[in-house]
């Protein structure tokens, strides 16, 4: 009977720990963001084309709940969050959201700090710009220093001589092609997260190494497979890897899978362009030049 007893509490204890395991799988499962896209794209016109600034918020609250927010360039989704809720008197978290959106700004700081509507908004909370400063001086902490150093020397690589001399173009950007190889298997994407996107003056724009990585066919499979992946973990903007499958696509004179370069010379399907869009997350055509438009537009008045 006893014997029995303590099976019994044996095979409990072994449901216990299997559930406990598979609910410890299920929530450090990653996710993919190609999802996180589409929702962002949906509430970004829910907001932007519709004006229903509350619905927006609402379901921006919901997604955020769900995902991990990345404050994209334009859409700028979880400020534009903040900013709507603010408005509206609606709650988003206080400083805690607002502590929590300056790591996805910090890379931007530079030109942040000089938005008087961004810091009134922190000052209206209680956060005040030397506040905001010591957040961001605490993000820089904490990036890679060995990921800089080595993609400052690969930017510099990348714009030797103006690549205008072939040989010297092509040895350095088969060396940035090894150092990405090797990034990626020991550290991931090497994201604004990881690296910034400046290391004192030297501005470190990822997507332009990656870009050139479309002028090799030996190496372009490789990277269209494995960028791929960064881009459903949230870690590599879409249009990134759009700009590199299209500019390969060039190269070898075929219609463009993204449309990502503006004009249309090279889109033949624009239908099929746009399911190849929203594959990967990106906004139709259309709405591309709509989010292109306001940014333009937002930055003449500033």
């Amino acid at each position: 009977m006893k014997s029995l007893y303590m099976k019994q509490n044996q095979n409990i204890w072994y449901l216990f720990v299997s559930i406990l395991i598979c609910f410890f799988l299920y929530c450090c499962k990653s996710k993919d963001y190609i999802t996180y896209y589409h929702k962002i794209n949906e509430i970004d016109s829910i907001y932007r084309i519709a004006k229903q600034q509350e619905k927006a918020t609402h379901l921006y609250r919901k997604l955020f709940r769900k995902y991990r927010p990345l404050n994209q360039e334009r859409t700028e989704e979880y400020e534009t969050y903040i900013r709507i809720s603010d408005k509206l008197g609606k709650n988003f978290g206080g400083k805690r959201s607002l502590y929590r959106l300056v790591p996805l700004i910090a890379p931007y700081w530079r030109y942040k700090k000089a938005d008087s509507k961004f810091i009134s908004l922190y000052k209206k909370y209680g956060i005040d710009s030397l506040s905001i400063e010591q957040k961001v001086a605490e993000w820089e902490k904490k990036l890679d220093k060995k990921l800089i150093d080595s993609f400052v020397v690969a930017i510099a690589r990348d714009k030797y001589g103006g690549r205008l001399n072939d040989s010297d173009r092509v040895e350095n950007d088969l060396k940035n092609a090894e150092l990405l190889k090797w990034t990626f298997e020991h550290y991931g994407y090497p994201s604004m997260q990881k690296i910034g996107l400046y290391h004192k003056d030297t501005f470190i724009p990822m997507g332009v190494i990656i870009l050139h990585m479309a002028d090799y066919d030996q190496h372009h499979p490789y990277f269209k497979a494995k960028i791929l992946e960064y881009v459903k973990s949230g870690e590599c903007p879409p249009r990134d890897y759009a700009a590199m499958v299209d500019r390969n696509n060039l190269h070898h004179k075929i219609p463009y899978t993204y449309g990502v370069y503006q004009g249309y010379r090279n889109i033949t399907d624009s239908a099929k362009v746009n399911r190849n869009r929203k594959s990967i997350g990106l906004p139709s055509l259309n709405y591309r030049n709509k989010l292109a438009k306001d940014l333009s537009d937002s930055l003449k008045t500033k």
